[in-house]
């Protein structure tokens, strides 16, 4: 399927390594000029050759923080009228919530809701103007079902997701979409992250914590990045602009609810 989007640029965050990765490749070989921003250089540049090299389409490499006004301002200006917005920031440690301080809190708040409703409010209008935009924010699949260990994350995210689906109806009448992306079990350095905090806070190895993880998924198995970077391009396609506020979850169909 063409998808309807080559030669349309895209900014993609947190786009190094795992999920905002496969994000930027699955749009790349749709023809799509991407801007890419992470915060560590060697891996960044590394990850622009490559997509330069398979997709052969402009790609910009931003090493910025994107959760800080100064990193936003960067990218911004190395794309400053998206067509796509991809929001993504790594989440925040997993612990126990005693611990926590408004410091902690506010840090969590910063990446995971207002950084991406910051760089919405600083894309959208040009997507209006030029009836075409598609923005999609990779939260967790812990907004459908929360996870005790990720409290930050779970409130961070879900006030996301809420601004989302008030902003993503006023949109779509000028072929806006804002969607959201729910990825449950992949293979990143995030995940591996948090399996460890739940071996650390069960007493367990994490050898032990990781398979009764992939035990309580149906597929039987983690999920592939590339898997997330393909639904992500479709969601961005001119074929989905019907589709607007929802939230898609890649879960290999761990979460057991009907809605």
């Amino acid at each position: 399927m063409d998808l309807g989007i080559a030669g349309k640029t895209a900014l993609v965050c947190a786009a190094s390594k795992g999920l905002g990765r496969a994000c930027a490749f699955a749009l790349a070989r749709e023809g799509v000029a991407v801007t890419i921003v992470a915060r560590g250089r060697d891996a960044l540049d590394a990850t622009a050759a490559e997509i330069r090299a398979a997709a052969g389409v402009a790609v910009i490499a931003v090493a910025a923080d994107i959760t800080t006004p100064a990193g936003r301002a960067a990218a911004l200006a190395a794309c400053p009228q998206p067509d796509i917005l991809v929001n993504n920031a790594g989440g925040p440690p997993p612990g126990d919530f005693r611990d926590w301080t408004r410091d902690d809190w506010i840090k969590a708040l910063d990446a995971n809701m207002l950084t991406p409703i910051e760089l919405i409010k600083a894309s959208v209008d040009g997507m209006i103007a030029r009836r075409f935009g598609r923005i999609v924010n990779i939260t967790s699949g812990a907004v459908k079902a929360p996870i005790d260990v990720l409290g930050l994350s779970n409130g961070a995210r879900a006030g996301l997701t809420g601004f989302v689906a008030g902003l993503a109806r006023k949109t779509v009448r000028h072929n806006v979409t804002i969607n959201n992306l729910l990825p449950g079990f992949f293979d990143t350095d995030r995940i591996r992250a948090v399996i460890g905090g739940q071996a650390k806070a069960q007493g367990v190895a994490y050898e032990e914590a990781l398979a009764a993880r992939v035990a309580t998924i149906p597929a039987g198995r983690i999920g592939d990045a590339a898997e997330l970077g393909a639904t992500c391009a479709w969601l961005c396609s001119a074929q989905a602009g019907f589709i607007t506020g929802q939230n898609w979850l890649l879960d290999g169909g761990a979460y057991p609810g009907t809605f």
